[in-house]
């Protein structure tokens, strides 16, 4: 099944953080949610009815998977840390060709003009776990698109961006970003 809601707390599938999963219940009626996707500005929640039935206009409490979202959130964080960290140790010219963010792992794909050397992979995952361990402040707002600019936020190439934007901020990645995040490294 397929069920819109008019509110969520669901994630919907997008910048390569996956969907959330979890439960719409109605009483003892029961839907696992197996995915979450955006169609056409409705966020779709796609899941299997567990028990009875659901129907239109039916009042439903949903329940995200909290332990999976938190996953999600903690590698979906350490993405931004690795971009910094990926510019940090290569140069400027390394941007975000594709991400994959899940419960299980973070991959995040760039172009470099090499494959990276062991020495470049080390300090790279030294700034990382550097900033991990540092426990620092993630913050997020939402500003004017030029306010963020002028922030240095990083913006990803060929994103379509209205004029209010969202900033996360983790130490000194500031980027633009609707994802869920953790509230520090």
């Amino acid at each position: 099944v397929t069920i819109v809601l008019d509110t969520t707390p669901f994630y919907a599938e997008s910048g390569g953080q996956v969907g959330d999963t979890g439960l719409i219940i109605s009483g003892a009626n029961t839907v696992s949610v197996s995915d979450t996707i955006k169609s056409e500005g409705h966020f779709l929640h796609i899941g299997s009815v567990e028990q009875g039935s659901i129907s239109k206009g039916d009042k439903v409490s949903a329940q995200i998977d909290k332990d999976r979202r938190m996953a999600i959130m903690r590698n979906h964080t350490t993405a931004h840390l690795l971009q910094y960290a990926l510019r940090s140790v290569l140069g400027d010219h390394v941007h975000q060709a594709g991400q994959l963010v899940n419960e299980k792992a973070c991959r995040f794909d760039f172009n470099h003009f090499s494959a990276m050397t062991d020495e470049e992979i080390a300090k790279v995952e030294e700034i990382v776990n550097s900033e991990i361990m540092a426990a620092i402040p993630v913050t997020m707002q939402e500003m004017p698109i030029d306010e963020a600019r002028k922030l240095g936020a990083m913006a990803l190439f060929g994103e379509k961006y209205g004029d209010t934007v969202r900033v996360v901020t983790a130490g000194d990645s500031v980027e633009f970003c609707g994802g869920t995040h953790i509230s520090n490294t």
